[in-house]
């Protein structure tokens, strides 16, 4: 396995792979690799020649006050974890090599950014859309590997790669969760053990709104409000945001249907945890 900081090595290194014929499967990370980012490396060692992991926390993808100096980074640790997984090369530049000065340019998706994250966290989404597209450039990817946890971002990055006619083809993968049903996550490490125990109720709710539409209710206010419930129970939960929207284009809806996803983002502390999962489909 191989390790690139440069913009400039990593592009003459793929186009020399392409130039052989090779598919090149690329997931982006910002490290401190977890049994989630597994599931995509797996994925992308099944169907590719090539496969490239990235791992650059983006300044510009996190608010004022946000964890950008304290997110967890440990690139001796995830180089292991990635050669065991099979990957050819990690790509893990400094923000001067992806920031160089006179860096101007930003990418950004209206409409489905209006929501959820979008309007808690905002510019957040322009940080992600402008850094995966000069990842998209840079590493060249036939196909591109993104975790459903961050629901919003995956259809964000979707929506951005078909509107500017990108030839990479982007694959969402299931969510991976713990044992007790925490969705997996670098973040999961800030948690005390009373933390996580308080976490385990995003998903609790998720199974209360998904056994309760499937016993009939379909209004998502009414089932929305149930999650609420069930959040407020723990004693340091912070509701961000619960809603219920259209999986296409995030808005929030009035009835469920088959393309209803229910999104949460709550603080427990100085934690926030995200979760979803399609109404009714079973967890």
């Amino acid at each position: 396995m191989e390790t690139i900081t440069s913009v400039s090595q990593m592009q003459e290194f793929v186009l020399a792979a392409r130039q052989q014929g090779k598919i090149i499967g690329f997931v982006p990370t910002m490290g401190y690799l977890h049994q989630g980012h597994f599931s995509l490396m797996e994925e992308g060692r099944k169907c590719c020649d090539l496969l490239v992991l990235s791992i650059f926390v983006n300044p510009t993808q996190f608010g004022q006050g946000e964890d950008f100096d304290s997110y967890p980074r440990d690139l001796s640790r995830d180089s292991k974890l990635a050669a065991s997984a099979g990957v050819d090369v990690i790509f893990a530049p400094t923000p001067e090599q992806m920031y160089p000065d006179g860096c101007d340019t930003n990418v950004h998706v209206a409409k489905l950014t209006e929501n959820l994250c979008g309007a808690s966290r905002p510019g957040h989404f322009d940080g992600v859309t402008t850094v995966v597209s000069k990842l998209f450039n840079i590493v060249q990817p036939h196909k591109a590997f993104f975790g459903m946890k961050d629901f919003q971002q995956l259809a964000v990055i979707k929506k951005m790669v078909n509107d500017l006619n990108m030839t990479v083809d982007v694959i969402g993968m299931p969510i991976v969760r713990e044992k007790d049903g925490l969705a997996m996550s670098s973040r999961n490490t800030y948690l005390t053990a009373n933390l996580r125990q308080q976490g385990l109720s995003l998903v609790d709710s998720i199974r209360k709104v998904i056994a309760r539409a499937q016993a009939g209710e379909k209004c998502a206010s009414v089932l929305i409000t149930m999650a609420k419930q069930r959040i407020a129970q723990e004693p340091d939960a912070v509701v961000d945001y619960i809603q219920i929207c259209h999986d296409q284009t995030l808005k929030d809806v009035a009835c469920v249907d088959e393309h209803s996803v229910i999104l949460l983002a709550v603080r427990f502390g100085l934690t926030r945890l995200i979760d979803n999962h399609y109404v009714l489909r079973e967890l």
